[in-house]
């Protein structure tokens, strides 16, 4: 699609989201390979209520859910992935999430632990010719409502890695970011079901937001 073409395409989705009138959904991806896509059954939710309430969106309270290879992808213009497992695309589900991508939509990936080694090659699919380039600390993402002056939160340990966000740029626009060591999507649940401390949860959905309205606003 022309630049001329993406540009109304996002400010359609900017004006559904950020402006009067309800109507905007955002998406979680189902895939195939086997991996856990429906983990976090709160997260989406949650976050979706927090935003409403805090950054003055209007998203629809009910996430849809969208597989790969779907023309339905087109209709939304934030779709979420998570899991832990194998994610897998084929050829023409890459071909139809590139094309998504690159008509304005914008793809968030949270790690909840294991899916890297699944993820990267399938995302190698879809961009063969970019790669995840970790963006720094200085980024607007980290500093759109809420400022995060050291990058991402650390939500959970696993490895005791430092949290990553990695992004694959196109044409100097980010279609995608990655959220890796962090576990963003376990700290936007219900925080009964981690035992997450309040501060946690809303430090995790601060990030949230700020990935929200990067989306919804970026040129």
């Amino acid at each position: 699609m022309k630049k001329s073409g993406i540009i109304l395409l996002l400010l359609s989705f900017i004006a559904i989201a950020m402006q009067a009138q309800p109507g905007v959904k955002i998406a979680l991806l189902k895939y195939r390979g086997g991996g856990d896509w429906y983990a976090n059954p709160t997260s989406l939710s949650n976050l979706i209520a927090f935003c409403n309430a805090n950054i003055g969106t209007r998203i629809e309270d009910d996430y849809a859910i969208v597989e790969a290879g779907s023309r339905e992808l087109f209709n939304y213009p934030f779709l979420h992935i998570t899991g832990h497992g194998n994610i897998l695309f084929n050829d023409s589900e890459a071909r139809n999430l590139r094309e998504y991508l690159l008509s304005g939509g914008f793809l968030h990936i949270d790690d909840n632990y294991g899916l890297d080694q699944y993820i990267r090659p399938q995302m190698a699919k879809v961009f063969p010719e970019l790669e995840f380039v970790e963006l720094p600390y200085s980024h607007p993402i980290y500093h759109q409502v809420y400022s995060f002056e050291k990058g991402l939160p650390k939500i959970h340990e696993h490895d005791n890695k430092a949290p990553q966000g990695f992004g694959l740029l196109f044409e100097g626009r980010l279609v995608c970011f990655y959220t890796y060591e962090c576990d963003l999507g376990d700290g936007w649940e219900d925080t009964a079901v981690h035992n997450d401390s309040e501060e946690t949860h809303k430090k995790a959905l601060k990030m949230g937001a700020n990935i929200i309205k990067y989306a919804f606003t970026q040129e």
